[in-house]
């Protein structure tokens, strides 16, 4: 092993059927640091993480750790546990019905009896040597989300592991408990454990770690001294796109239009939610296409989310047609001519077991409410209608949706959405996980969509994807809006630079 190195991992390969999920990646850790993997969704974070762990075995590799001989096998989350690795997830695993003490010594007592006294007692000198404020007493669930994630971490220390893996443990939290939690990965980084932080926040990332691997499409693309790596070659790296390429990117489509002169559809003004979204200002003008882009977690799905009625808002207005409305639920977004297609489609976009017909009419029954049913023949019509106009393949209407391609039952959402005639319409990832033809049909349409006078926001990971098709771009990063690019600002290299904090990509 490396000298001051706690873990390493060396070539390790993990393969899916039809899939390369690691391809011979390296991973070291060295004794009291604060070590980032980042890339972006897909590129094997979590795989790589579930290797460690024991939930997943690998393929190929070599995993060692610090005081043992040779090469250790990791075949369950309990041998990971018993070699001093522990993991804190961004969804707290802890039983909110104990307390503290309990929770912190949970499955560790031995034999019938617990000295309920001496547990507490133990708990609460660990959580003074961290200086955790709460009382071991205090039942967990009371606690806020941050404090039982402290507890978590203590529970994994005074098992005295030697690798803490941290994974999205600030995404839940506001300023102050990530503050609160920064001081105590340095306080344990000063005691010498090796903490793996999982994580999409870049700012984060560059206060509280020494080093970065980063990975992409399965593949290790380098180990970084935080110092050597500036964010915008950070963003660069994790893209997979060289700086020097991107000066030269255009549209497919031609000219720019000038839309000073049309009307505002929709305005948000210091838009807020509770999924962390911090307050923002947002319009779009009829006939415009914009978008949202930003890295995985920089809270793009989130804003519209916000607009759209899907997650509660905690401030702000929103004006439609220059009349302040009041959007609680989606039906309220409905109501005032929004659509929206979501990011995850099976989780929120298609019902699997109803038919091609029953999907594409979904939303328009919800409009007019179910106890104005719309009659077999009218689907029919709407039905056929869309499946002609957007070229659905499917062998009838009456097909289950769930048995489409993905592009098809992606189609049959954008038909559900156009039968409604939204004024605005909000796709979210549209085209991720179709082929490539079906990818540029849909670009098409939304330029199609924007020439009828609709107006779209449209958001994709895929950069390039967003300069063919916007005209603007918001640029978000840690969940707040860090700037807006328009005309000849709407290249890559500006994108990048922007996401990584107004670095100049020279």
């Amino acid at each position: 092993m490396q000298e001051g190195a706690v873990l390493e991992m060396r070539g390790i390969c993990k393969y899916f059927p039809g899939v390369r999920a690691l391809q011979n990646v390296d991973f070291t850790l060295r004794e009291g640091e604060i070590h980032a993997l980042m890339g972006e969704n897909g590129a094997g974070k979590s795989t790589l993480i579930k290797v460690l762990t024991g939930v997943y075995e690998k393929d190929n590799g070599e995993i060692f750790l610090k005081g043992k001989e040779g090469a250790v096998s990791i075949r369950s989350p309990q041998d990971a546990q018993n070699v001093g690795i522990s993991t804190v997830y961004q969804e707290i695993t802890l039983c909110p019905n104990l307390t503290v003490a309990e929770n912190m010594f949970i499955a560790r007592t031995k034999g019938r009896g617990v000295n309920w006294r001496t547990m507490n007692r133990r708990a609460g000198e660990i959580l003074r040597s961290l200086d955790i404020p709460v009382s071991p007493t205090q039942q967990l669930g009371s606690c806020s989300i941050a404090v039982q994630q402290m507890v978590a971490i203590a529970r994994a220390v005074d098992m005295e592991c030697k690798v803490l893996i941290l994974d999205e443990p600030t995404s839940s939290l506001d300023d102050q408990e990530v503050q609160k939690l920064f001081k105590l990965m340095l306080d344990l980084k000063k005691k010498g454990v090796g903490i793996i932080f999982v994580t999409h926040f870049l700012e984060q990332v560059y206060e509280v770690c020494d080093r970065i691997t980063v990975l992409r499409d399965g593949q290790l693309v380098g180990e970084y001294i935080i110092e050597d790596l500036p964010r915008v070659q950070l963003v660069s790296k994790m893209l997979g796109k060289d700086l020097d390429e991107m000066a030269d990117i255009k549209k497919d489509h031609t000219g720019e239009v000038d839309m000073s002169d049309s009307g505002v559809v929709l305005e948000a003004h210091q838009l807020a939610s509770v999924e962390g979204i911090k307050p923002f200002d947002f319009h779009i003008r009829k006939g415009e296409v914009n978008g949202f882009t930003g890295l995985l977690g920089s809270g793009r799905s989130e804003s519209v989310r916000a607009i759209f009625g899907a997650d509660r808002t905690t401030g702000g207005t929103i004006k439609v047609c220059g009349k302040e409305v009041k959007i609680h639920k989606p039906l309220d977004a409905m109501k005032n001519g929004i659509g929206y297609l979501p990011e995850d489609r099976k989780r929120d976009g298609i019902v699997g077991d109803l038919s091609v017909r029953d999907n594409i009419i979904l939303a328009l029954q919800v409009m007019k409410g179910f106890f104005h049913p719309i009659s077999r023949a009218k689907a029919e019509e709407y039905a056929q209608k869309y499946i002609e106009l957007l070229e659905i393949k499917t062998a009838s209407s009456d097909t289950p949706i769930k048995s489409l391609s993905g592009g098809n039952q992606q189609k049959c959402i954008l038909a559900r959405w156009l039968l409604t005639n939204p004024s605005y319409l909000i796709l979210d990832e549209p085209t991720r996980g179709i082929d490539i033809g079906t990818k540029i049909e849909i670009q098409k349409l939304v330029l199609q969509l924007a020439d009828e006078g609709k107006s779209v926001t449209f958001i994709s990971s895929e950069i390039d994807e967003m300069l063919r098709t916007c005209s603007r771009l918001i640029v978000m990063r840690d969940r707040k809006i860090v700037g807006e690019l328009t005309g000849a600002d709407l290249t890559q290299a500006k994108v990048m630079a922007t996401i990584a904090g107004g670095e100049s990509a020279s």
